[in-house]
């Protein structure tokens, strides 16, 4: 059977779409670019704010005309499926079965009844299915999240944090640059607390196994949760020379009483420590963040102390949403205290302080010569893309543009000097 897939939504939801992808490829069905060509077609879904939710209905409905067509089945996976199936499948008769999350575990059986077609294996057991061109690929360290901010409903959604054994992680790693994976990254809802599940932290000790698998180049880390990057993991990431020093540590605000409405561990002065810690074992640390504006109660003072937080701490890479009101959480029932219109100027302000940062910061890299891995080639823009180690590839801290070259080949680590840039990129030439 030919199979369209589309994923959406987060990195984590993509490592899912390849294992479902990797599941059917191994018994036999062919997944295909174009729903035009497909069959049947799968739409993996992102439930966890009102644009991301906007999108998924958009995309179910895009694809829902395909059935008039060749497509005989259309199916809905992950977390909007999760949080609303019993809503979406009253409103959504287009779609022929919704598959939250929590059923994973039995997709096999599910699927060979909604396809008509036998599905043998176990989600999460098969190879994931990763473009063989890949060069880049995303580790899950574990699922769900245990932290309960009180604006986020992934825990409703994926449940409390289930870390995965390190020795079936090291594997799959294994796997991974088996088939020439270069870069690992690693994610998870708070991957800085990986295995405190079960009893106590072990991502140290993940680092270090990963860290001599041959092929690997360069281990990234997203999403660490600020007060748990420990004096202990940085002398372990500083020990793993394969461990890039690149911090994605979301610390949504920047001031104490906010930070507690919000239900998040430690204080300010904690994360002006922590940020210090990391600068003296790493003098040229990248630091990324994202915030949130607009937060029930957020007064004009406390907004002034964010934008006085970050000219002090000159984030490399920024990221900044309004507040967003999500049922079933317990900011939810909190009264807004902030106009949409007013968060939506504080959130200009955000960026137009960030961006001022980033300018200086790109014009000090002019001139500079830095280790570039090569992601792409634009034969029709005759142009080359790739990244630097302080930038991850989510699309998020924008890429290092080069031009065409017939030696180069995505993939490749190249040494480049960088020659100029502009509010997102950096250009540069290859050495």
């Amino acid at each position: 059977m030919n199979i369209h897939f589309v994923s959406l939504g987060c990195s984590k939801n993509q490592v899912d779409s390849e294992r479902v992808m990797g599941l059917l490829k191994t018994n036999g069905h062919t997944i295909v670019a174009s729903p035009n060509q497909a069959e049947a077609i799968f739409v993996n879904t992102c439930g966890f704010i009102t644009p991301a939710k906007q999108e998924s209905i958009s995309t179910i409905l895009e694809m829902a005309d395909y059935k008039q067509h060749k497509a005989k089945k259309l199916i809905v996976i992950g977390c909007l499926a999760q949080r609303y199936k019993a809503d979406l499948e009253q409103e959504l008769h287009e779609v022929d079965r919704f598959i939250g999350v929590s059923e994973y575990h039995r997709l096999s059986e599910i699927l060979t009844e909604t396809l008509g077609t036998e599905i043998l294996g176990t989600y999460g057991k098969m190879e994931r299915l990763i473009p063989k061109t890949a060069h880049s690929a995303y580790l899950k360290v574990s699922e769900g999240c245990s932290n309960r901010c009180t604006y986020c409903a992934i825990p409703l959604i994926r449940g409390n944090m289930a870390s995965y054994p390190v020795e079936e992680l090291v594997e799959e790693a294994q796997r991974l640059a088996a088939t020439g994976i270069k870069e690992l990254v690693l994610i998870a809802q708070d991957t800085s607390r990986y295995g405190e599940d079960q009893g106590e932290n072990r991502l140290g000790e993940l680092l270090t196994k990963l860290n001599t698998i041959d092929g690997l180049t360069w281990i990234r880390l997203l999403y660490q949760y600020p007060n748990a990057v420990t004096p202990q993991l940085l002398n372990t990431m500083k020990a793993c020379s394969k461990v890039v020093p690149y911090f994605d540590i979301p610390i949504q605000h920047a001031d104490d009483t906010l930070l507690k409405r919000m239900n998040r561990k430690g204080t300010v002065e904690d994360m002006r420590q922590v940020i210090t810690n990391i600068r003296s074992v790493f003098p040229t640390a990248t630091l990324r963040t994202t915030l949130i504006v607009g937060f029930p109660g957020e007064t004009r003072a406390q907004f002034e102390s964010l934008l006085a937080f970050i000219q002090e701490v000159r984030f490399d890479h920024l990221g900044a949403f309004v507040y967003s009101p999500e049922e079933d959480t317990p900011a939810f029932s909190m009264d807004e205290t902030v106009s949409e219109t007013e968060k939506q100027e504080r959130l200009l302000q955000v960026f137009d302080a960030q961006a001022v940062i980033a300018a200086e910061k790109k014009s000090a890299m002019v001139g500079s010569i830095q280790t570039v891995l090569i992601d792409d080639l634009n034969i029709k823009k005759k142009q080359i893309t790739g990244r630097c180690a302080f930038q991850a590839p989510d699309q998020v801290d924008g890429e290092v543009i080069l031009p065409l070259s017939s030696s180069i080949r995505p993939g490749d680590f190249i040494q480049v000097r960088i020659t100029g840039h502009d509010n997102y990129d950096l250009f540069g030439e290859p050495l």
